[in-house]
């Protein structure tokens, strides 16, 4: 798909996804618009392979709604985490904070650093939350493949971050 014929098919779908992801978010309007926005860029991404796809609107929704849902597992877990922390008794001190901070931060610039493919993979498996058929069908690679490549992201992921060269 060519950018003229994205953005005459693709584009206009914005504000449905808006509206849509509006209502799963909960009324988080810039919770919405960064979903949107997200789905847009995969959309992108996925550019020459959406003339494969029957339903493209279908897609976007089905992304959109993913999108959402762990954007709400995340805040369900960001807003009950200080619940846990007082009732085992564990306070997390300003420094542990700081420290998972820099920690996510140093695995946010290691992933960048993956394949392409790699990369892709890992954040629609991990981040993106979504199921190892639904990346076959997304990128058209086999399931094995896609295991393949997560296997690999994974492991040079975890030796990356372990290692002292990348501090």
């Amino acid at each position: 798909m060519e950018q003229e014929q994205f953005i005459r098919e693709i584009v206009p779908l914005r504000e449905s996804l808006l509206v849509y992801a509006g209502r799963l978010m909960q009324g988080g309007e810039e919770d919405a618009e960064d979903v949107v926005q997200e789905v847009l860029l995969k959309l992108w991404d996925m550019r020459r392979e959406l003339l494969r796809y029957e339903n493209i609107r279908g897609l976007a929704f089905r992304i959109t709604k993913h999108l959402c849902i762990n954007r709400l597992k995340v805040r369900e877990r960001y807003e009950e985490a200080p619940k846990e922390w007082i009732t085992t008794g564990e306070v997390a001190s300003p420094y542990r904070l700081l420290e998972q901070k820099d920690q996510v931060e140093h695995l946010g610039q290691i992933i960048d650093r993956l394949p392409a493919l790699q990369q892709a993979v890992l954040k629609m498996k991990h981040i993106d939350g979504l199921e190892v058929e639904e990346i076959t069908r997304i990128t058209g690679c086999t399931a094995e493949a896609i295991r393949a490549n997560l296997s690999r992201a994974r492991k040079k992921v975890k030796e990356l971050f372990f290692s002292l060269d990348t501090l």
